[in-house]
């Protein structure tokens, strides 16, 4: 795969430059090794592309995985403890099953990494919240996110979001006094 668009978010390709070109190149070296062409294997069951043969994010992110791991990237999982403390009086809560948590895919040495081909609201949770979450608990200083390109987003399922609404969005949104520097990467085939 190649990498179609980069945009700085809060300084993020700054911030990556001066402190993880490193993990840059390394992150730039596991999307060329990826070959999306083992990983158009999804049949649409979709009324308007029925039958047509699809890029399967499981599988991409599948192989973004094993990459990613082989060089000593980890994903962190935090136990989410939710406060009862903001219940009403009359409130009487269901019992929660499982653990609540929530995971970033990628980190090492401070650099968080998501690989989103999900829907719109998981990449702005990503960079918008879940980033500044895991900063805010010690575990990353700056961020990178991998999406696909339009291009490549219209040979998967309907409704996998892209590089160039998403920074639609961002620049038109603007930066907070809580957003953390992230780089965010365009993908395609």
């Amino acid at each position: 795969m190649i990498v179609g668009g980069e945009f700085s978010f809060n300084g993020g390709k700054e911030v990556i430059n001066s402190k993880y070109k490193h993990l840059l190149d390394e992150i730039y070296e596991i999307i060329s090794i990826v070959d999306a062409n083992h990983h158009k294997t999804k049949e649409s069951e979709e009324k308007t592309m029925p039958g047509r043969l699809l890029y399967s994010p499981e599988s991409l992110n599948e192989a973004f995985k094993i990459e990613f791991y082989s060089r000593n990237w980890q994903s962190k999982r935090v136990r989410c403890e939710y406060p009862i403390a903001y219940y009403t009086k009359n409130y009487q809560p269901k019992e929660i099953k499982g653990v609540p948590f929530r995971e970033m895919d990628f980190i090492k040495e401070g650099l968080g990494v998501e690989v989103q081909f999900g829907k719109y609201a998981f990449m702005v949770y990503n960079v918008c919240g879940k980033m500044t979450i895991f900063k805010n608990l010690g575990f990353i200083d700056t961020g990178l996110e991998v999406v696909p390109m339009k291009k490549l987003a219209g040979e998967m399922s309907s409704g996998v979001s892209y590089f160039e609404q998403f920074v639609w969005d961002l620049e038109n949104r603007g930066v907070s006094n809580i957003d953390i520097p992230v780089l965010i990467l365009g993908i395609d085939v």
